[in-house]
């Protein structure tokens, strides 16, 4: 005899928040002009792209909850509550960035949101991360990755992004 479904209404919020996700994303990609660029593809394709396989998969998602269930979910692991501190260590590092952007440019802004977001990751992973030897390394990894992603955005792609020097390469 096999065991009847009861579905269930967190499996079933988590689905229609992904087709509301997606639909988020369609509102978006309207506003977007669509002129076929150099390929025949214009700058909206990717987003309708992303909102359409995402409102598939949140679909998805609702029938298998109403259905099935998910199924071969694991045992919730780690801590039994969220690690605040780093939560904080990680936002800070996001508003940072989003706040001195314009003013001390692409690649210093995301240096310091590397470094704050690193800082709660390795907190909560309870590493000592104050560290001069660590911070040191960790400035230089958010730079490492954010130097070549403004050249390659501003340089090799022709999109601006807030520098601090007028002649785009810092």
């Amino acid at each position: 005899m096999t065991q009847q479904h009861k579905p269930s209404t967190a499996q079933t919020a988590i689905g229609a928040g992904v087709v509301l996700i997606a639909l988020a994303l369609a509102a978006g990609a309207v506003s977007i002009p669509s002129a076929a660029g150099y390929g025949g593809i214009g700058p909206n394709f990717l987003p309708w792209a992303i909102a359409a396989v995402l409102a598939l998969c949140g679909v998805m998602l609702v029938v298998q909850a109403r259905t099935t269930g998910f199924r071969e979910l694991d045992q919730p692991t780690g801590a039994e509550h969220g690690y605040w501190a780093g939560f904080a260590w990680v936002t800070a590092g996001l508003l940072a960035n989003a706040a001195l952007i314009t003013t001390i440019g692409f690649i210093f802004s995301c240096t310091l949101c590397y470094l704050l977001a690193v800082q709660g990751l390795r907190r909560a992973a309870g590493e000592d991360a104050g560290h001069p030897r660590v911070l040191a390394i960790d400035l230089a990894t958010g730079l490492a990755i954010s130097a070549p992603v403004f050249w390659t955005f501003t340089q090799f792609l022709a999109i601006n992004l807030p520098g601090l020097t007028s002649n785009g390469w810092i």
